[in-house]
């Protein structure tokens, strides 16, 4: 699997379900249908995708969406919601986390007033993601991808320098429309 089917795969489950857990149904039978190698391959490719976003811009950009309560469980989340986004949204917001003004369901959760208004199905995480492969596999894919040196994220290992996520300064400088879409700077 290369990263064109890895993409293909995440953007079809998109178009041919609705909702996080028939897109899993949907991964989880269109990986299970695959060879073992391409299924390590897909766990391989997610891992490396969401390591894309693995910085304190992008942790603080879903802070400000998730109105200060984005902890690393839901950072985690979030890189993989992301990833769910499909390619065109993922890489323009791996090149700058301020382009997630600009995406649909974000714009559509500013609008809501607050995160108390979102229904759960609302909030910008997928979980399931994470375990999409291994579901999928036939054996102990953790084990596999051990044995060929490869340990996957379980948590997010930022990049970069840390800095104070809640600051206007910082949200103005870093994610000025994202913050300006959910009222955090002027």
């Amino acid at each position: 699997m290369d990263l064109n089917a890895f993409w293909g795969l995440l953007e079809s489950s998109a178009r041919e379900t609705s909702g996080q857990d028939e897109r899993l149904e949907w991964l989880t039978a269109a990986l299970a249908a695959l060879p073992a190698e391409e299924v390590v391959r897909f766990a391989v490719l997610l891992d490396r995708t969401r390591r894309r976003v693995d910085t304190w811009e992008h942790w603080q950009a879903a802070d400000v969406i998730c109105g200060g309560l984005c902890s690393d469980d839901g950072f985690f989340y979030f890189q993989a919601w992301l990833a769910g986004q499909g390619r065109a949204v993922f890489e323009a917001v791996a090149a700058s986390p301020d382009a997630l003004a600009d995406v649909a369901h974000v714009r559509f959760l500013a609008s809501r007033g607050g995160v108390h208004a979102w229904a759960d199905e609302d909030w910008p995480d997928w979980e399931g993601l994470d375990h999409v492969a291994a579901d999928a596999f036939d054996g102990d894919l953790e084990e596999v991808l051990a044995g060929r040196g490869w340990v996957r994220l379980a948590s997010p290992e930022p990049a970069g320098e840390q800095f104070d996520f809640a600051d206007p300064a910082q949200i103005a400088a870093r994610v000025p429309r994202l913050g300006a879409l959910f009222g955090k700077v002027a």
